[in-house]
């Protein structure tokens, strides 16, 4: 039997799984979308979840049997519709969107409050009420960089030419040689943010699905600048030698709008729950191996719940720490245990409870097939997540806490112009994976060779060797 390609299946899956509300159209998804009210001023709405269990489908004879979440059959119930509008009567609530979540099995409500300055004592009261299975604010988050060099040379914006010399974070995690054993060949990384230019030619081949939780088909995709970023960041192809490099070329991107930048050609972008709760869904019944979310905001109860849903699959999520100065004593998704929390190695002011990496003068791509440097730990973010694809590919699999210990334990110091930083290795975290010998490592400085345990050098050459009797 001829098989399907696996870019094919993974649209399949998408389209099937991703709830009965979303609909396969021309290898994009349609999703329930929020008014721009919603968007523009949040503090009006809540997100509410009453429970949902749909009666099975009765079985036709000869039909094969089949649980209830199979595809494309989990719907909202009619006790769940009839406890939404009890909600909004009682409650004089209006729903503007609703979405059936299937791994929680509920229903997913944003409604419309009556009285802004009675919110928190509505909260209460919901709360109280057994009919509510949970509700929250509608929180926002911001993505996590800006668009700004750091004395790096510029790029051209317009002549396609080698960019790997300009690429000095590629240099600092040590890709190159970390390639040697890993490009992350067939990890599915699902990229949560704004859209992203998959027409780019460096990213020609990477995404094999893409959905919009934003405005659904009617929305701009691929004109949106961070999550082009990031994309750049973790799978860009080179073209051949004319580009960027991604940490993890060979890996497979399934790309989830859920933010919206706040201006035109801005890589400043905001999400809110309700887009994040469907691409992290989507993300789960398409069976990504790792979650890019190069955001942060408030904790979120909904959202976590979805997460830890996902890391009993198996799915490792990486997520950005938000600024020291943003006044957020806890923040999403960072303060979720078990997620991979990571802050740009610049900002981490010499000490971080987060993994960190190169983040300021990230060489990248942006929308139009062109390039420009962007800084930020939302780059460093996926810099990780290119890491960890480069750990699970070729079908390997490790526990999360496993894949933290490795990338904890491989971390370096190295001395950058901006002086000596610590970041993850890419090399020597891939090498402690596969049960290598350490990277060995050229002094820039003097030329001498050694254990990369003992460098404090930028590094240049790796010999990457099995270790004795593997």
């Amino acid at each position: 039997m001829r098989r399907l390609p696996l870019s094919l299946l993974v649209i399949a899956v998408l389209g099937l799984t991703a709830g009965c509300a979303l609909q396969l159209q021309q290898g994009a998804i349609s999703a329930p979308v929020l008014p721009a009210q919603a968007r523009s001023d949040p503090g009006r709405f809540l997100v509410i979840t009453v429970r949902n269990e749909p009666v099975p489908a009765v079985a036709t004879p000869g039909s094969t049997p089949r649980g209830y979440g199979a595809a494309g059959l989990y719907a909202v119930s009619a006790n769940a519709r009839a406890t939404t509008h009890s909600l909004e009567r009682d409650y004089r609530l209006r729903e503007v969107s609703a979405w059936p979540i299937e791994s929680l099995r509920v229903n997913c409500i944003v409604a419309r409050v009556p009285d802004l300055t009675a919110r928190a004592a509505l909260i209460t009261r919901l709360e109280r009420d057994s009919r509510v299975e949970s509700v929250q604010p509608l929180n926002q988050f911001t993505t996590e960089s800006a668009s700004a060099a750091d004395g790096r040379a510029p790029s051209s914006r317009a002549n396609r030419r080698p960019y790997l010399s300009l690429q000095v974070n590629l240099r600092e995690l040590n890709v190159a040689q970390a390639h040697r054993l890993s490009e992350g060949a067939a990890v599915r990384v699902a990229v949560i943010d704004t859209g992203v230019d998959y027409t780019h030619p460096d990213l020609r081949g990477r995404i094999i699905a893409h959905s919009n939780f934003v405005a659904g088909d009617r929305g701009d995709f691929t004109g949106d600048r961070h999550g082009t970023q990031v994309a750049g960041v973790i799978a860009a192809t080179d073209n051949g030698g004319l580009g960027l490099l991604g940490v993890a070329p060979k890996s497979r991107l399934i790309a989830l709008k859920a933010c919206w930048p706040l201006r035109q050609n801005a890589a400043e972008a905001a999400c809110n729950s309700f887009t994040l709760a469907q691409a992290l869904q989507a993300a789960i019944t398409a069976r990504a191996d790792v979650v890019n979310l190069s955001l942060a905001g408030p904790p979120d109860p909904l959202l976590t719940r979805l997460i830890r849903f996902g890391m009993r699959r198996g799915i490792i999520y990486v997520g950005a720490a938000p600024p020291v100065n943003s006044g957020l004593a806890h923040a999403f998704p960072v303060d979720i245990p078990g997620l991979l929390g990571v802050q740009s190695a610049e900002d981490a002011g010499g000490s971080s409870r987060h993994l960190l990496a190169p983040g300021h003068g990230i060489l990248t791509l942006v929308p139009g097939g062109h390039y420009d440097f962007a800084s930020g730990s939302s780059l460093a973010t996926a810099e990780v997540t290119g890491i960890v694809a480069l750990l699970l590919a070729d079908g390997r699999r490790f526990a999360g806490a496993r894949v933290a210990q490795i990338l904890s334990r491989s971390s370096r110091q190295l001395t950058t112009p901006a002086g000596i930083l610590t970041s993850v290795n890419a090399c020597a975290a891939v090498a402690d994976a596969l049960d290598r010998t350490g990277c060995r490592i050229m002094d820039e400085a003097t030329g001498t060779r050694h254990d990369d345990e003992r460098s404090h050098s930028q590094i240049r050459t790796v010999d990457i060797r099995p270790k004795a009797g593997t």
